[in-house]
């Protein structure tokens, strides 16, 4: 028999992923129906068009009054798991609880101030170096993925930076990336790995390849992350803008993202230009000039930029984020030896670098500049770059072969991880020659020859006069007799060879890092630093991606031509939890052509230091020197292109104080934030550790949830260990596994409280770990029928009698896209009928009803779902909704001062620039009709953005509620404690006016809180903003006190702020107890009969408080 479906009817099909309700059916054909429907959960409208076939694989179903004859814990299990997928709702710092990390005010202040609140994120954060914009980048990735906003992630950054990306997001946030490169691409035989993939990380010189941005061209991303977007660079010059490759990839991503945040701590290069042109990339004509940034940062409404300075990082205590710092240069003379040797390979390099010169043989040059800067790091380098550079040219000559120039650009070349960077300048450096016969190349291969013995000659005599300095530095230092750290850092793999060689002789125990190393040697060469070596010797591959604040003393055995890594190095230990000043040792040789410029480097930003009072000058080298770098500097030098008289009068040509200037512009002084909210962020704090759920809920819902799911776990050595995943837990879907990672048959050691699970090296598990949201997912599946049933629970404390009812409710925009969504419990009285709003939290303190203990009880009267979302409507997401349109409001005026001031000014200038083009014309100049219509479509393009970015504004403030779904309903039934136990209200009152009055006279101020189910009655504050959390418990007389699951879970959390007053002969002479953090000292009896922790020894632990 052929159902009949009529509009408001219920179905559940296939066609289908939820049931729907039915608005309208039309008949189409002779045989087919087209039904529009929505769906009774999502709110999504169907409108599919069935075939007679498909309508026999629909049921009518009813939408029947629950019963509340469920099981009690399967819907306890079942609500709970919305409410940890909301968990975000509840806690203000959702991310910051369910990853492995500390975040600092400025942290937390930039993730939840500055770009979350923004609904289409397009956001640069420029901070100095060292502020943690890795783990800002993480914290919004948390975010946005746990609310459902965010499934594909694509991270870009230079190569050398790709293992601190992959190392932080997996140990810091629990997030699995893929490194896409050549061989991984290679590897996907014709599937375009970017659309397969959700979260990956990739270099951006390798994205910026024709063939990689044509594969990325197909793709989308809801979040992209750019590091060190500064290198995404364009300049204009008069009228025209050059775009590096770099930029163009920038262009690519740009619209193929939801959301974009770039990260840089260099943002300005000392050209507006080209930071308002980094700026297009996020939002295309947002700030016509940095005149306009300016404005906004003074007004505090900017709201695509955030830069703190170093020295305005503060931590919760608001000190200085970091010590002091103090750099040395210690400057040598090389011994006769030496110096024989320097000369003979600096002349040997300047003669062949001209020659190559002469003839555009760019990489030659380049290859022997790699020669000196080996020379100027030990005889060791030297000597054997000078061997292999040997070898390798004879054999190209007994080849007869003279290699052609390789194309490497010097800046790709930077960018590389060191491994890589190694290898290609080896290639440079073994192959090229700037011989044009074969004649000349003999005549360079015999030069080498004899180069080569005397730097074995050198290295012989063991006469190393930097390595003397440097152990005049460990001496000074007191190394030998203290357990003082040291870290040293060289360019070259054949120095630190050497160096460790040196001082493992010397008595010292030594370990490194070097670029060859994988990053599980790497993680183990600084664990081996922390705990057992004393010194550590390191290459650039150490300057990126490790924290090693435990040691305050540094030195750069060689210094790198190229001062911002210097800043990369220093930043290993000049940084956050670094508990000394840190000492840094500069080893210069100053009668040396490199030697002297680095001296005369030095001594000026010393200079400009003092007076600037802060260390930021590292990064802005470029703006004491005239138009000229580091690099280019010594390069003159060791070509001999100018005096060094010459070279030297750059540093004056600046003077200190006009260098202080540029400095300050240059590093964006202007521009930054230098006020921090730390009394919000306390706030913030205190609002989520008394909302969060993690660990003490989830650890609870964990263990209940196991034993319903047949997950096998115990107890060992102060962690759980889970011993047995079923198959169904682990078979998840691929969506979530795509999301969230695969699902483990054990685990040998799990905490659900991060400082535990760190200390215990311990797996983490919280929301966004595998195995707790596989968990979730399946409780959620296998018990969504039971939700419709409804279920029982009693109230122990004998104080609610009605229904509960659980909604999710949502708020969209103009857009269709949702601003946000709330979690509501409604309590509807049994007698009186009253609604009022309560803690979702609230069942933890009842005890659930099985499926034989429930009455089923069709509850007509008390069933109309209508009145109840009316009522969640008007008054929950009423609030909720003049909440989000308030900041909403806020951002549409800020989008309208500065992007449409801005494209309206860049319109005005266009229309004048065609005016004047004609005008021009009119009096007869030769304009081309090409230049005028070039302008005219740029005029086109930019009322084309005004238009659409007006059209976003007007979406996003344009605000609704869509209808609340109910998710589930209890029936509450009044239980019954026993003797003295029983709740009064009569007694409980004056126990709260008791404990009240006492706060009062103990100079605090006390909130009354009793009513919102928080696991405390009382918040009470100090006047130095510290807090009290009172669970009041009175008492006609005496006897044991009863804490409610909630209490007990707060009271393990809070610790040392949970206060528990036992106020006793409350009828008669009231008598206060205090006991601070019960959880600790108390011993409680768990009654699981009556979902209470019993405490009978209460008064031996307490103290008489009146």
């Amino acid at each position: 028999m052929m159902i009949q479906i009529q509009p408001d009817g219920i179905l559940r099909g296939p066609f289908w992923p939820e049931k729907i309700r039915v608005i309208s059916v039309k008949s189409i054909g002779e045989s087919g129906i087209k039904i529009e429907a929505v769906g009774i959960e999502t709110r999504t409208f169907y409108n599919p068009i069935l075939s007679q076939e498909d309508i026999k694989t629909v049921e009518i179903t009813e939408e029947k009054p629950f019963q509340f004859s469920g099981d009690g814990e399967s819907l306890f299990l079942y609500l709970e798991s919305h409410r940890i997928r909301n968990a975000f709702q509840f806690d203000p710092l959702y991310a910051v609880n369910v990853s492995q990390i500390d975040p600092l005010p400025h942290q937390i202040e930039a993730v939840y101030h500055y770009i979350m609140p923004n609904p289409c994120i397009r956001f640069l954060l420029a901070d100095d170096p060292g502020a943690g914009k890795t783990i800002m980048a993480g914290l919004l990735l948390k975010e946005l993925k746990y609310r459902g906003l965010v499934d594909r992630t694509l991270i870009v950054m230079p190569g050398h930076l790709k293992d601190q990306w992959l190392r932080e997001m997996k140990e810091k946030f629990q997030e699995n990336f893929i490194v896409v490169d050549r061989d991984v691409m290679s590897a996907a035989w014709g599937q375009n790995v970017f659309t397969d993939r959700n979260q990956i990380i990739i270099s951006m010189d390798f994205a910026k390849q024709d063939d990689v941005m044509f594969a990325l061209k197909d793709s989308g991303w809801d979040l992209c992350i750019v590091d060190e977007a500064h290198k995404m660079s364009a300049y204009k010059y008069g009228e025209k803008v050059s775009k590096t490759q770099r930029y163009n990839l920038g262009e690519l991503l740009s619209p193929l993202t939801s959301h974009l945040l770039f990260l840089t701590a260099t943002p300005h290069r000392g050209d507006p230009e080209n930071f308002r042109l980094l700026l297009d990339l996020l939002e295309p004509g947002f700030f016509a000039d940095t005149a306009m940034l300016s404005e906004s940062i003074q007004n505090k409404d900017n709201p695509l930029f955030l830069r703190r300075l170093k020295e305005d990082l503060k931590d919760f205590e608001r000190a200085p984020l970091f010590p002091p710092r103090k750099v040395e240069t210690v400057k040598y003379y090389l011994s006769n030896d030496e110096k024989r040797l320097y000369n003979g390979v600096t002349e040997y390099v300047e003669k062949h670098f001209n020659r190559a010169l002469e003839n555009e043989k760019h990489n030659v040059t380049f290859a022997l500049t790699i020669l000196q800067r080996r020379l100027a790091s030990s005889a060791r380098a030297i000597r054997k770059s000078l061997e292999r550079r040997y070898e390798r040219l004879k054999e190209l000559y007994e080849k007869g072969q003279l290699i052609q120039d390789v194309g490497y650009d010097e800046e790709y070349l930077e960018d590389l991880e060191e491994k890589e960077r190694w290898k290609k300048e080896e290639e440079l450096l073994e192959k090229l020659t700037s011989a044009e016969t074969l004649e000349e190349l003999k005549e360079e291969i015999k030069k080498l020859e004899g180069l080569g013995s005397l730097a074995r000659e050198v290295e012989k005599k063991e006469i190393e006069t930097k390595l003397n300095e440097l152990k005049k530095v460990m001496d000074a230092e007191k190394l030998q007799k203290s357990e003082i750290k040291l870290l040293i850092f060289t360019e070259s793999k054949d120095t630190l060879e050497y160096l460790v060689e040196k001082l493992r002789k010397w008595g010292y125990s030594v370990t490194f890092i070097h670029g060859g190393m994988n990053l599980d040697q790497r993680i183990k060469a600084e664990n081996d630093f922390r705990n057992q070596a004393q010194i550590m010797v390191s290459t650039e591959a150490g300057g990126e991606g490790i924290n090693l604040q435990f040691c305050w003393l540094m030195v750069n055995y060689d210094i790198p031509w190229n001062p911002n890594r210097l800043e990369q190095r220093m930043g290993r230990v000049h940084r956050y939890g670094q508990q000394h000043e840190v000492h840094i040792y500069n080893l210069v040789a100053v009668d040396t052509r490199e030697g002297r410029i680095l001296e005369k480097l030095f001594e000026k930003l010393s200079r400009i230091r003092e007076h600037l009072g802060s260390d930021r000058v590292f990064d802005v080298v470029g703006e004491v020197l005239v138009g000229r770098s580091l690099k280019d500097l010594i390069v003159d030098a060791i070509a001999n292109r100018r005096t060094m008289e010459e070279i030297l009068k750059d540093f004056e040509r600046i003077p200190d104080e006009v260098a202080i200037g540029k400095v300050k512009e240059a590093s964006l002084e202007a521009l930054a934030t230098h006020h921090i909210d730390l009394t919000r962020i306390l706030g913030e704090q205190r609002r989520a550790r008394e909302n969060r759920l993690v660990p003490e809920y989830i650890e609870e819902f964990f263990k209940r949830s196991a034993k319903a799911l047949g997950i096998a776990m115990k107890r060992q050595d102060g962690f759980w260990h889970v011993t047995s995943v079923p198959f169904e837990i682990r078979n998840q879907p691929y969506d979530l596994k795509a999301k969230f990672g695969e699902v483990q048959r054990e685990y040998s050691k799990v905490s659900f409280d991060k400082e535990k699970a760190f200390k215990g090296q311990a797996e983490f598990v919280a929301m966004g770990h595998p195995l707790l949201e596989a968990v979730v997912s399946a409780i959620l599946s296998r018990y969504d029928r039971i939700a419709g049933e409804g279920a029982t629970f009693l109230d122990p404390a004998g104080k609610k009698d009605g229904i509960i009812w659980f909604f999710e409710g949502k708020i969209k925009d103009g857009k269709n896209i949702t601003a946000g969504k709330r979690l509501f419990a409604v309590y509807q009285e049994i007698s009186e009928q009253a609604l009022s709003f309560v803690n979702p939290a609230i069942l933890w303190d009842f005890k659930p009803l099985n499926k034989e203990q429930s009455q089923a009880s069709e509850l007509s009267r008390l069933t109309d779902a209508d009145t109840i979302k009316s009522f969640v409507v008007t008054q929950g997401l009423g609030n909720y909704k003049k909440e989000l349109l308030e900041r909403r409001q806020r951002d549409a005026g800020i989008k309208k001062k500065y992007g449409i001031r801005s494209l309206e000014s860049m319109i005005l200038d266009s229309d004048a620039k065609i005016s004047d083009y004609e005008t021009r014309r009119m009096k007869g100049e030769n304009i081309p009709e090409a230049t005028i219509q070039n302008e005219v479509r740029r005029r086109e393009d930019l009322e084309r953005k005004k238009q659409r970015l007006l059209k976003e504004i007007e979406a996003e403030v344009h605000l609704y509620a869509t209808e609340p779904t109910i998710i589930g309903a209890v029936r509450v039934l009044p239980g019954k404690m026993q003797g003295e136990m029983i709740a009064d209200e009569e007694i409980e009152q004056v126990g709260m006016e008791v404990a009240l009055e006492y706060e009062k006279r103990q100079g605090r101020e006390p909130e009354d809180v009793h009513l919102e189910n928080l696991g405390y009655d009382i918040r009470s504050r100090d006047e130095m903003e510290n807090y009290r959390y009172i669970e009041v418990k009175a008492r006609a007389r005496e006897g044991a006190v009863a804490l409610t699951p909630n209490e007990w879970l707060m009271a393990k959390r809070l610790k040392e702020e949970y206060w528990l007053y036992v106020i006793v002969n409350t009828a008669t002479h009231p008598e206060l107890y205090v006991i601070q953090n019960p959880a600790t000292h108390l011993k409680p009896e768990e009654e699981v009969s009556i979902v209470r922790y019993i405490v009978k020894d209460w008064k031996n632990k307490s103290e008489r408080a009146n």
